[in-house]
């Protein structure tokens, strides 16, 4: 079960945070399966909804915990990161990459339509 669309599961908790405090229940799941356009089996809901469950319930677990005096963890370790310049190499000239594709117009790659907007 791929869920690619966790981040309107965030938004739609951020927006009503008051569900923290609450279970799952199935007319949320439908809510999110609406938002994320999904088409979810009743056992994937009711997988989905124990997992959901027990995020919250951690979550709720982890309030408890007390941080005072705390500093926030910004970066597991002290190390820099190393920047190297950009640089451009190894370029496909358009005619090359084109000649692989399974479907072009001679400038542009041609791709199936993967969003209905009805």
């Amino acid at each position: 079960m791929n869920f690619g669309c966790q981040h309107a599961f965030a938004e739609y908790l951020i927006t009503n945070f008051e569900l923290i405090a609450m279970d799952i229940n199935q007319a949320l799941i439908s809510k999110l399966e609406q938002l994320a356009r999904l088409e979810l089996s009743a056992e994937e809901k009711e997988s989905l909804r124990h997992d959901l469950n027990n995020i919250l319930h951690l979550v709720e677990k982890l309030q408890e915990v007390d941080t005072e005096g705390v500093a926030p963890l910004v970066y597991l370790n002290d190390e820099q990161n190393t920047w190297r310049p950009d640089e451009v190499t190894g370029q496909v000239s358009r005619e090359a990459a084109l000649r692989n594709a399974p479907d072009a117009d001679g400038t542009f790659f041609r791709v199936p339509k993967v969003i209905d907007l009805k």
